[in-house]
């Protein structure tokens, strides 16, 4: 079931919707929807919770909601599309060879992504309301990733999410 789940959530993402240049929303619902939107961001959302359970550090979802918050509350105005990608492909490396990494270092890189993620996510929406619809969202992701398989799972999910990132990566070249 989780598999699907997975599976389903990774089709829902296909119009890559959720990357700055489009109109900015507001509200509630309309960032609740954001993260599912792109799968750069679904990617590396469930990438992010498969690695945290991996890692035995549940404290990087945390984290992540965390610095995503403050990533789409300081706008810095520059292109983050292949940053985007690039933590997509990074995440899916780290997953697939089942890296093990010091705490420090993991939390650096979780709140890099997260960083990241939330300047995108910042650009695209307006308000109080459509910040607490992407951070509630994207807890659901991370918390799905967390929740999901097991080490050999994780594994093939990583790759599979690399494989996400090279693709990504390819398309804006």
């Amino acid at each position: 079931m989780k598999k699907t789940l997975a599976f389903a959530l990774c089709l829902l993402a296909l119009p890559a919707a959720a990357h700055p240049g489009h109109d900015a929303v507001a509200g509630f619902a309309a960032g609740f929807a954001h993260p599912f939107s792109g799968i750069d961001h679904l990617l590396a959302m469930l990438g992010v919770g498969l690695w945290s359970r991996q890692q035995g550090r549940g404290v990087l979802l945390p984290v992540f909601v965390s610095m995503m918050a403050l990533g789409a509350a300081v706008q810095v105005g520059v292109p983050i599309e292949a940053g985007l990608a690039a933590t997509v492909l990074l995440i899916g490396a780290l997953l697939a060879g089942a890296a093990r990494v010091p705490a420090a270092l993991a939390m650096a890189l979780v709140a890099g992504f997260a960083l990241l993620h939330g300047q995108a996510h910042g650009r695209e929406l307006l308000g109080v309301a459509s910040a607490a619809g992407f951070l509630s969202a994207s807890a659901v992701l991370l918390a799905a990733g967390y929740a999901a398989g097991s080490a050999r799972v994780t594994q093939l999910a990583g790759a599979a999410i690399g494989a996400g990132g090279v693709l990504l990566l390819a398309a804006m070249a």
